[in-house]
């Protein structure tokens, strides 16, 4: 996993990484060795790319190919990202880089880098694998980190530009103007310029300022230490950053790297080899060397060094060997990359103590805790309790400052606790900090150092020799021996423990002085050279380097080439170079620093003796750089990380830990460095590096390789860092940190860890319950069980009421009834109340989910009395509530009331605690339930705000959450309150963006646009407004055309209503676009007809519907052979035409839609076209195609009466027929009507006419739905009741006055009497008019 870019001319691992030297790396010798004219383009200023493109994609590593669902979720949260791209950016700048944008529909992010160093930083995290598990983080959600399977599979590819990362970096380099670089050729300087130019030679290191314009730069060489004048084609930039990063922040002189008579050796060589040919020696402590000798290496022999130390087997010696003299195939090579000698250097990095590893297991079984054994579960809680708390709470004891490196604090107590960088720092700082440095060690008698006990008066007064003999025969042994090992040692516990009655340092000194004498005098040679080697480090730390020197050099002199105590010997060497480096003192010792490298790099398990050893260590380093070693190069790593840590200057150690890592390649040479790497990052607060160090080593353990407990401590330390995801009492985990916790479950697996084990599968439980995934948990929870039998009985117990609980949970009672019924059984022979009331709880649950209500009021009231027994209040009140919601699903609410309310009493007698008000939440909101179904409106709107403030208190999300979803039911459907209800959906929406939960802040943020725009002022339509777009742009985000569609018309109607015209066809306009370029004519042709709407439903502009309606929705329709959206659209263009008074348009269009009904095979809809057809031809005068229109929608009506909107609807018509026959008809022909219960025919006799004025105001009566006028003088309304019984016979018995009785002389009543029987008569008995005779 990652990505395969490495920095500029970087080869891949494989190749070994870091060989930059023109000799050996033919893309840099192509690139820069060709011309003069190569050398200075790659000078000139560069034209710098802005941005660079980071491109990703997701990835099966079994199908080989792109996962599709999951690569189109990572855009999705691109989109989000887009608007509100904080968290992208904080990921990016843990990573070095700066965020730019974000292309979601390509997968890109546009990054950019200011200095060389992030552009470093940021290319290393790329070559190890960290930005594509951080993406991991960034683009995934929970569901993903919960399924097992797809997170092995899944791998996130990314690249980027070589060339335009190579651009940046050049420019950068450059910007500075203060680099390194290398020649490429000697030069020599011209006569005339002889003094200003500097003398090179091929390989020399050069650092370099630039100069604008020219061709000459000003330069210093790393080898002489010369200024002066360099031609810009003689030199090539190291193109390595960590190289760079070196030479600047660890200067000092460096090598050269010589020709050989022999190819380099590319390993690391040990065993023996053979001298290729002779070789005199020029110091005591170098061997002579004859052709074809043989010599057993002690030690390494590692390329790019010019010594190692060996040992002739012709003459027993032991020295140092000149490399150049040996044959490099005549020894066993080592692995090209390692950086290890043995296992115990492995494993001298960081090995977790047991103390430690006890301690994170501790932290793991406590975070696997449960109370299930001992407090009642309350039903539903889950649903609260676990979903993720307030992102501003705090942390547990657990996840605050506890950290995996803990114990390299503890044993670095005394150490400097300084993080600096080296460029900064300067010996006299170092030593002031060592001076400063007290030493807490044991008390001698811990010790098993020898005790040199003498009377130091007598010995400072008399300096008689028998005083000194002591330590004089202690030192003078000949060799090495294992007390030697604290006088070298890191720590110098050597005088703390032997001279530990000296009070002052000055009286110490003066004796080892004296005993320097003695030893001298009495030609005691080891003595002497170990009392040189004491008082050199005296005089170190006070700083006296030139003093220190002396004793160095002299204890050296008198060893005599001599190397029996190699630790000795070594120290000494390593030592005096440090002060020849920090004196400078180039000319004095060239030869003495190569061999100090020796010692340092080339002896296994040696351990650090001095702080300033680091200086050594740098010395070393350049020279890798030098030659292009990269077995020395990580050789010097590794020293760099074992003596920084022990430092405890974490800041600096990271640079060659990933160095280091990316040298060695894959595990397992490299899993010690990871595991280092994890520890570093987090010690650096760097959360997201830090998991993704942790996953990177986890992807291999399926290899073999086991995931220790305390990375997975750290793991879910920092992705609650991370996340910021809160801990409460319930100590929530990030689902980030389940694939850590299942590697470590499979080598706890391996390893028959069962307790531990138990732990992991109780803590991934807890993990999957909260979000709601209790299948999974069930899964966890039956190894649990498992495991809990094989421990004990009340393990057994424990993880067999988790599993119970996860049953009823996933709605599986019978699976939990399986569980319960036989732990019941066994607990009957024990007398723990307790356990039997949680089982008889969990029992009224299960029982209650099977729908066994009897049972499970009698097991509730079991668990309730032994909790009285228990004197348990907390349990009581759970079983009351449980009781509660039972008879409440019952249809029981007087009960239910009186059951919830003793729980509420209860609970307010305990003492304050999350848990407790959580619970307390639940059972307010069932209580307030109760009181509203029975219209106590008040004290239910009471209970649900005191469980919102409850909530508030504890600043729980959830339970906040469901108890506004109540409350905005409550204000908008139960106690109608507009403004209320806008509060809480304020408040719900809060709650909303911080769970970042942006599916539910659209859908609110559109719901708060509607209750705005229903207040319908200015101020709630401008807000209404904000919250239309701010949903339009989370649904883009989302992805849901169909919901920002809606948005965008949305904005558009309120445009409308603000009368801001000119934006309205804006929003319109972008709204029908986006769907005609997604290529769904459905969703055009709806956006088409809603945006009609807008103005044919408004009062403003209505004209403009016309271009909607008739050149955008009609085509579309009949394209799509939309019938009925086309007949329904030219009704509209019909209602619109006669609004504006353009009747014979509204009659083309009424006519096409009458002719769409006849299609259609709907009466309804057919009625309606023809009545509004109707319509347009009496407005046109039309009268007798208006007459046909209205009798033919009367022949479309239902047989029998709906409603008694359709009698009103009877009425308009007759009335309106009565209206043309009287006034613009004036036909005489009457016809016949027939009533369809009895079927006469015949005429209705009238004996007194009804005027048209009486007419006219009986239709206006009965069209606005008011009765029938009473008789009055002047107007005879009667019926003869026997005449119309007989002529009537439906009409017989029902109550009908004689009085009502519409007269009409020439027509015998037709119309008049069809609408009063359509108005007043009982329903489905109604008159038909046939056609006239």
């Amino acid at each position: 996993m990652g990505g395969c870019f490495c920095i500029p001319r970087e080869l891949s691992l494989s190749l070994g990484p870091g060989k930059e030297t023109a000799s050996k790396d033919p893309a840099v010798s192509r690139e820069f060795a060709s011309s003069p004219e190569s050398k200075e383009k790659c000078f000139l200023p560069q034209v710098m790319t802005p941005d660079l493109t980071l491109s990703f994609s997701v990835k099966s590593r079994s199908r080989r190919c792109v996962n599709g669902p999951l690569q189109e979720a990572a855009r999705r949260r691109l989109w989000a990202l887009e608007a509100e791209d904080q968290e992208a950016r904080a990921l990016f700048k843990d990573l070095s880089a700066r965020l730019v944008g974000i292309q979601s529909q390509k997968a890109q992010f546009l990054i950019t880098f200011k200095t060389m160093e992030e552009i470093w930083k940021f290319s290393t995290y790329l070559n190890l694998g960290y930005v594509s598990v951080c993406l991991e983080h960034l683009l995934f959600d929970h569901k993903y980190w919960l399924n097992c399977r797809l997170v092995e599979d899944t791998e996130i590819q990314v690249s980027v530009d070589d060339k335009d990362l190579e651009t940046i970096f050049l420019g950068l380099l450059t910007h500075e103007g203060h680099f390194f670089c290398r020649a490429v050729c000697s030069v020599a300087p011209p006569a005339e310029k002889d003094g200003e130019w500097l003398t090179l030679r091929e390989g020399e290191l050069i650092s370099v300022k630039m100069a604008e314009g020219g061709t000459e730069w000003e330069g210093m060489s790393l080898v002489t230490g010369q200024r002066g004048l360099v031609p810009m084609s003689a030199l090539e930039p190291l193109l390595l950053p960590f190289h760079q990063w070196v030479l600047k922040n660890y200067p000092g002189s460096c090598g050269l790297s010589r020709r050989r008579d022999r190819p380099e050796p590319s390993q690391i060589g040990r065993g023996k080899c053979k001298a290729w040919k002779e070789y005199e020696r020029e110091e005591k402590d170098e061997l002579n060397l004859r052709q074809g000798e043989s010599i057993e290496i002690i030690g390494s022999v590692i390329p790019g060094l010019q010594w190692f130390i060996g040992k002739s087997a012709r003459s027993g010696e032991v020295g140092f060997v000149p490399t150049r003299n040996v044959d490099p195939e005549s020894y066993s090579p080592m692995s090209k990359t390692s950086a290890f000698f043995s296992e115990e250097e492995r494993c001298s990095l960081w090995v977790p103590g047991s103390d430690r590893t006890a301690e994170c297991a501790s932290f793991l079984h406590t975070l696997a805790h449960t109370d299930i054994t001992s407090v009642y579960r309350l039903s539903g809680f889950e649903s609260i309790q676990n979903l993720p708390n307030d992102l501003s709470a705090s942390q547990p004891e657990g996840f605050r400052e506890a950290r995996p490196g803990g114990a390299w604090e503890e044993q670095q107590a005394g150490g400097s606790r300084r993080s600096s960088s080296s460029e900064d720092s300067n010996l006299e700082e170092e030593l002031l900090s060592a001076a400063s440095d007290s030493y807490h060690l044991p008390e001698p008698d811990d010790l098993d150092d020898p005790e040199l006990l003498m009377d130091l008066n007598a010995g400072q007064e008399e300096e008689e020799a028998e005083n000194f003999a002591p330590i004089l025969a202690f030192l003078d042994h000949e060799g090495y021996a294992d007390h030697f090992k604290s006088l070298y040692d890191f720590s110098f516990s050597f005088l703390t423990s032997s001279f530990y009655s000296f009070s002052e340092e000055d009286e110490l000194v003066a004796y080892l002085e004296a005993s320097r004498k003695w030893a001298k005098r009495s030609h005691m040679t080891w003595a002497h050279a170990r009392l040189c080697f004491l008082l050199g480090r005296l005089s170190v730390r006070k700083l006296k380097l030139s003093q220190a020197r002396v004793y160095f050099e002299e204890a050296i002199h008198i060893l005599d080439g001599a190397f029996a105590d190699l630790s000795l010997v070594a120290a000494l060497y390593i030592n005096l170079a440090a002060i020849y480096l920090r004196q400078r003192l180039r000319h004095k010792g060239s030869v003495l620093l190569e061999k100090a490298g020796a010692l340092l790099a080339c002896l296994p398990d040696r351990e650090s003796s001095a702080k300033n050893e680091l200086d050594v260590v740098a010395y070393v380093l350049r020279q890798g750089i030098v030659v292009g070693s990269c077995p020395l190069e990580a050789r010097a790593c590794f020293l760099a990380i074992r003596l920084l840590l022990s430092l405890g200057r974490y800041e600096e150690v990271l640079p060659f830990a990933e160095r280091l890592q990316l040298l060695l390649g894959q595990p397992p040479a490299s899993d010690t460095v990871a595991t280092t790497l994890s520890f570093l990052y987090d010690k650096n607060y760097l959360p997201h590096l830090a998991v993704a160090s942790v996953r990177q080593c986890g992807l291999h353990s399926a290899q073999g390789m086991s995931l220790p407990i305390w990375q997975v401590h750290l793991v879910l330390q920092n992705t609650a860092k991370l996340l910021s995801v809160p801990c409460p009492s319930w100590n929530e985990v990030s689902t980030l940190a389940c694939p850590a916790l299942r590697q470590a479950l499979a080598a706890c697996d391996e390893q028959a860890e069962r307790c531990t084990q138990r732990a992991l599968c109780l803590i991934l439980s807890k993990v999957y319950l909260q979000h709601r995934c209790p299948d999974g948990a069930i899964y966890y929870l039956s190894q649990a069980s498992m495991l809990g039998q094989l421990l004990g009985e009340r393990e057994a117990f424990e993880s067999s009421l988790c599993l119970a609980w996860a049953y009823l949970l996933a709605n599986q009672a019978k699976k939990a009834l399986d569980i319960l019924d036989p732990l019941l059984h066994s607990l009957k022979e024990t007398e723990s109340a307790t356990q039997k009331g949680v089982v008889h709880n969990l029992l009224g649950l299960a029982l209650q989910g099977e729908g066994r209500a009897n049972r499970a009021a009698k097991s509730y009231l079991r668990a309730l009395n032994r909790a009285r027994e228990m004197g348990d209040v907390r349990n009581q009140a759970v079983t009351l509530a449980n009781l509660g919601h039972l008879t409440l699903k019952s249809w029981a609410p007087q009960p239910a009331r009186d059951y919830l309310l003793q729980a509420v009493r209860l609970y307010c007698e305990l003492q304050a605690s999350v848990e407790t008000d959580m619970e307390l939440v639940q059972v307010l909101l069932w209580l307030a339930q109760v009181l509203v179904c029975g219209r106590q409106l008040a004290d239910g709107r009471l209970c649900y705000e005191m469980a919102l403030l409850l909530g508030l208190r504890h600043r729980h999300l959830k339970s906040q959450l469901q108890v506004t979803k109540s409350l905005c039911h409550f204000y908008s459907s139960v106690s109608p309150n507009p403004e209320a209800c806008i509060t809480y959906h304020e408040h719900w929406l809060t709650l909303a963006q911080q769970l970042r939960d942006r599916a539910m802040e659209g859908r609110l943020l559109e719901s708060l646009g509607q209750l705005y725009r229903n207040l319908n002022t200015a101020r709630s339509l401008r807000k209404s407004l904000t919250c239309v777009k701010e949903s339009l742009r989370i649904f883009i985000d989302l992805g849901e055309r169909d919901k920002a569609t809606e948005a965008w018309l949305g904005a558009g109607r309120l445009h409308y209503l603000m009368q801001e015209d000119e934006l309205v066809e804006l929003y319109l306009q972008a709204a029908i676009q986006k769907a005609l370029k997604s290529e769904e004519p459905s969703l055009a042709l709806k956006l088409y007809e809603e945006a009609g709407d807008v103005f044919f439903n408004g009062t403003r502009h209505r004209h403009r519907a016309l271009e909607y309606y008739r050149a955008g929705a009609v085509p579309l329709a009949r394209r799509m052979k939309a019938v009925r959206t086309e007949l329904r659209i030219f009704n509209k263009l019909t209602e619109l035409q006669m609004s504006l008074e353009g009747y014979d348009k509204a009659l083309e269009f009424a006519t096409l839609a009458a002719r769409l009904s006849t299609v259609t095979g709907d009466q309804r809809q057919e009625l309606v076209a023809f009545h509004r057809l109707a319509t347009v031809y009496y407005s046109l005068n039309m009268y007798e195609m208006a007459e046909d229109c209205y009798l033919k929608t009367l022949s479309l009506c239902p047989a029998w009466l709906q409603s008694p909107r359709e009698a009103l609807y009877y009425v308009k018509v007759y009335c309106r027929l009565g209206q043309l026959t009287f006034c613009q008809l004036k036909v005489r022909t009457m016809p016949l009507v027939q009533c369809e219960s009895c079927h006469p025919t015949m005429f209705f006799p009238v004996p007194e006419p009804l005027g048209s004025h009486e007419m006219t105001q009986m239709g206006s009566l009965v069209s606005q739905g008011e009765a029938w006028p009473h008789r009055e003088p002047n107007v005879s309304f009667h019926l003869a009741s026997l005449e119309t019984s007989k002529m009537f016979p439906c009409l017989r018995g029902d109550s009908i006055s004689s009085s009502f009785s519409l007269l009409c002389p020439d027509f015998h009543g037709h119309f008049i009497c069809q609408a009063l029987w359509a108005h007043c008569l009982v329903p489905g008995r109604i008159l038909r008019p046939f056609k006239n005779m």
